[in-house]
């Protein structure tokens, strides 16, 4: 297959997959003597990949049309089968390319296994070591690894979980996230001024920029989150909370239960990814609990709580970046106290680290792809 053009096509469907994804595919456009590259979009978020694509001018080539309200793992893996099987079945295609650990990564490649066309799987060996948290990424990614037979690792630590799940070291391939490939396209093309258009007061602001959206954190769990942000805004007057409220209904009911009003709360609707590099460059501090904030954070020296009870990035820990601070609001509210306290260990969390990669990941997938 090195000596002829591969026929590849990825697919995608959140915003995490269209900004991991995105320099993937321009990359590989750019090589066409080598590459024919069609892209797949699910349709799950549409209002927040949209940008993104249009960021890196990138047209689907399909729409699954997937999305539909109160949708299960289940149902989303049910409906991309349904829906992508016919797209296989018609094209030929040599290879398809999968990212990370969302239930659609998992029914692409299990789409693509069934009809015996090859599966890279970008960003491969992220473990947080607890089958059921994440819910449903961690056994999805593990899934995905059975399935694939090119598994692009960020780092050493994630490929060695894949060696230790019987993956062929001949198979893996260290390249770095490809995060940082859309981080630096990003930045150099984006402004410092005008953090967002709709918010004001925030000079003199220490700026903490929330976000929450997983499965697992929903009821109980974010209430702890939330109960912090009341508590910590209460106590310093030179603190303002930023926070693009994701859509899900889940999260949104408990904002308007928990969440008490205060002129330095500023609820946003989402925010697109431009728009929020300036927000995360701008920040003193960052709480969430996503995946790829974790990796994009350190890159830009700013410090991060990790929401969770588990991280499957465990280099941003080891780096002193990030810290695993859980939902509980008594610590949360602890642990923020302390950077307050100490401005010194809040300058060693903001050092600008990479421990996923420098950049030039997508450079190492496509050559590694067309020797395949």
């Amino acid at each position: 297959m090195s000596n002829s053009r591969q026929n590849v096509l990825i697919v995608l469907g959140t915003r995490p997959e269209a900004i991991k994804l995105a320099p993937v595919i321009v990359g590989l456009r750019k090589r066409p003597e080598k590459f024919t590259v069609s892209v797949a979009t699910t349709g799950q978020h549409h209002d927040l990949v949209a940008p993104i694509l249009d960021f890196f001018e990138i047209s689907p080539d399909y729409d699954l049309g997937i999305m539909q309200s109160d949708q299960t793992p289940a149902s989303i893996v049910e409906r991309t089968l349904a829906r992508l099987d016919p797209i296989l079945e018609e094209q030929r295609f040599d290879r398809l390319i999968v990212q990370g650990d969302t239930s659609s990564a998992l029914a692409a490649g299990l789409a693509g296994f069934y009809r015996k066309i090859p599966v890279a799987h970008v960003e491969a060996g992220l473990r947080s070591g607890e089958w059921d948290d994440p819910f449903p990424e961690e056994i999805n990614r593990r899934l995905i690894a059975q399935l694939a037979d090119l598994h692009f690792a960020p780092t050493e630590g994630n490929r060695d979980y894949l060696l230790r799940e019987g993956i062929s070291q001949k198979r893996i391939h260290i390249t770095g996230n490809t995060v940082i490939d859309a981080l630096h396209a990003i930045i150099d093309r984006t402004k410092d001024e005008d953090i967002h258009e709709e918010i004001e007061d925030l000079e003199g602001k220490k700026i903490i920029l929330l976000t929450t959206h997983r499965r697992e954190n929903f009821g109980e769990r974010q209430q702890g989150i939330f109960e912090a942000i009341n508590s910590l805004l209460e106590l310093h007057d030179d603190l303002a909370v930023i926070f693009p409220v994701h859509p899900n209904p889940n999260v949104r009911s408990t904002v308007q239960d928990v969440l008490c009003p205060n002129k330095r709360l500023h609820l946003l609707d989402p925010v697109d990814y431009i728009g929020f590099v300036r927000l995360m460059k701008a920040s003193w501090l960052i709480m969430t609990d996503s995946g790829g904030i974790q990796e994009e954070a350190p890159a830009l020296g700013v410090p991060v709580f990790v929401t969770r009870k588990t991280t499957e990035r465990k280099e941003v820990l080891e780096t002193g970046n990030s810290l695993l601070v859980g939902t509980s609001s008594d610590i949360i509210v602890q642990e923020v106290e302390a950077l307050f306290k100490d401005e010194e260990k809040h300058k060693s969390m903001a050092r600008p680290a990479f421990p996923f990669g420098q950049g030039g990941a997508v450079e190492k997938i496509q050559a590694l792809l067309f020797q395949k």
